[in-house]
């Protein structure tokens, strides 16, 4: 079966955003949980626990935003122009967040220490909630006009919907950081850690059945292909299997079947959220009609050819290098002289 260039690029952007997700999810976890470790060599040992990870998960956004670019550049333009300065604070915080890890050690002073990690924390904590208010805002919609130009104000992105989303994304993220610690750590830190996770879940339980239903009810047109695509609801009932399971795992002692549960509960969530827009990229809330699609909004059939060509070259290189990283650096966290 040929698939749709437009649709396979649709796709391509889902896994790109879903791989991003999991991977610096709990990159980003781990930032959220920071200031709750005791100590200059806890706090070591959590940025260690991601220091050889963190900037390679990168690559995948990277990797998105430039496939973005290439297939959709109305909706890049668009998007990237409308969301202007949250995106800028989506870049300070990231960049922000690898000077923290990579300066905290370099001098002995207590206040320069606790400056950066005060600074990984807050940038942790502020990307993720950006990209979940970008997801609800994208979700609800945004003022595009029918020359694609967006015509809304900073303060009009800032509604309820997208901070609920962008708090959301925080839980998910905070609870994926627990599990992964939960791997990487030992002691009495890992008993600690055990102890986030269940607050972690606590929270984010609250706000996926709080988000969920506002969403059904709010945005009801969101939930029109698992109506008109009953198989769709597949992909449902193994996120809520997914989400129920990582309890159950951490009561049976199996850290590393919860985390493979969360990792399933965020590609859950990233699918079910390429469902709702599907055709569109970027929803108008003036009209449904100056909505930016797949098909409105996308590069020449040559260029999407061209592309996929590139992506099948590419990306098993990706799958492999992120895949030889994680073995490599698999086990325990060690915290020595010679590291963050």
């Amino acid at each position: 079966m040929i698939i749709d260039l437009h649709v396979f690029w649709f796709l391509m952007l889902g896994v790109l955003l879903m791989g991003y997700a999991i991977l610096d999810g709990f990159d980003l976890g781990v930032g959220i949980l920071h200031p709750l470790a005791k100590g200059d060599q806890e706090r070591r040992v959590l940025m260690n626990a991601i220091g050889p990870l963190w900037d390679g998960n990168e690559v995948w956004l990277v990797t998105f935003g430039g496939a973005l670019f290439a297939a959709f550049p109305d909706v890049y333009a668009t998007v990237f122009s409308g969301f202007y300065v949250p995106l800028m604070l989506v870049l300070f915080a990231l960049i922000f967040r690898g000077i923290s890890i990579e300066f905290r050690s370099k001098q002995q002073s207590q206040r320069w220490r606790n400056f950066w990690d005060y600074a990984f924390f807050a940038s942790s904590l502020l990307a993720p909630f950006l990209f979940g208010v970008a997801v609800g805002n994208l979700m609800s919609g945004v003022p595009i006009g029918p020359d694609k130009e967006f015509s809304g104000t900073l303060l009009g992105l800032l509604k309820p919907y997208p901070l609920l989303t962008g708090t959301l994304t925080v839980a998910v993220f905070a609870l994926h950081g627990a599990l992964f610690l939960h791997l990487k750590t030992e002691g009495d830190l890992q008993q600690r850690v055990q102890r986030w996770i269940w607050t972690s879940f606590g929270v984010f339980l609250v706000l996926y059945i709080i988000t969920t239903m506002v969403t059904l009810f709010y945005l009801p047109d969101a939930a029109r292909h698992l109506r008109h695509s009953p198989v769709l609801w597949l992909v449902v009932i193994l996120n809520v299997l997914a989400i129920a399971n990582i309890p159950r795992a951490l009561y049976f002692h199996r850290a590393g079947y919860a985390f493979f549960s969360s990792c399933c509960t965020i590609a859950a969530l990233s699918f079910l959220f390429g469902v709702a827009l599907f055709p569109n990229l970027a929803v108008s809330s003036l009209s449904p009609a100056w909505s930016l699609t797949i098909y409105n909004a996308a590069s020449s059939t040559a260029t999407l050819a061209i592309m996929q060509n590139v992506a099948f070259l590419g990306f098993p290189f990706v799958c492999a290098y992120t895949a030889v990283v994680y073995w490599v650096f698999r086990g325990k966290v060690e915290v020595g002289s010679m590291i963050y």
